[in-house]
């Protein structure tokens, strides 16, 4: 685990990220806040890609959860079968629709509290769907984060809630609503796992990564 850097070197690559992308994106499709939970409900333990593929069909038929529970469990298993854990997901997804529907007027609550108590949400899936829609400074905090954070000393700490905090206590106020999307797609293309590519990255200089490849 790298150190935690100094504020001026935090803003210093914040402000690359920010020349280089100003308004980053999250990768997951979505036409409205219900398929944006069900979205990244459904991307745990899967890939961006894979979740879009499957839900690219699934969203044209069910994109509230009204028309989700008409589908039903096994119509909803026949589209995202191709996804890890999907009955499992499934049965989740079924079941937040029905709670969304009884409790909340068939609308997504806007709290993290209210988010997290439905089936298969958990602070990660809050954040995402608070930050990407309702644009608050929520840090969902993935195994890309974790990775990159612990790396470059941006934002170290054992667990996802120490990183989540040190993201919130040390990156500058005008950075805290794109934070996470910079260090994901930072962790996903070019802080990488297995080969990170040091060579093309953007904040080298700054990072406090021992095994820098050229």
């Amino acid at each position: 685990m790298a150190a935690q850097l100094d504020y001026t070197t935090i803003n210093e690559i914040f402000r690359r990220f920010h020349a280089a992308d100003p308004e980053p994106k999250g990768e997951l499709d979505h036409v409205n806040v219900y398929t944006l939970v069900v979205a990244v409900a459904l991307s745990a333990q899967a890939t961006d890609v894979g979740v879009n593929k499957a839900t690219r069909a699934l969203f044209q038929i069910a994109d509230t959860p009204e028309k989700m529970l008409a589908l039903g469990e096994e119509g909803l298993i026949e589209h995202i079968k191709t996804i890890g854990l999907f009955r499992n997901k499934a049965r989740n997804v079924i079941k937040l629709s029905r709670i969304l529907v009884d409790d909340y007027g068939g609308e997504v609550p806007s709290s993290r509290a209210a988010l997290q108590s439905l089936p298969g949400v958990g602070r990660k899936t809050a954040n995402v769907v608070l930050n990407m829609w309702w644009r608050m400074p929520a840090q969902a905090v993935d195994t890309h984060i974790f990775r990159v954070g612990n790396r470059t000393g941006i934002c170290p700490g054992r667990d996802v809630t120490a990183v989540e905090r040190a993201i919130e206590d040390h990156i500058p106020a005008p950075y805290q609503l794109h934070a996470h999307h910079w260090l994901i797609l930072h962790g996903r293309y070019t802080c990488k796992a297995r080969k990170p590519a040091c060579g093309a990255c953007l904040i080298r200089d700054l990072c406090q990564f021992e095994e820098k490849t050229l």
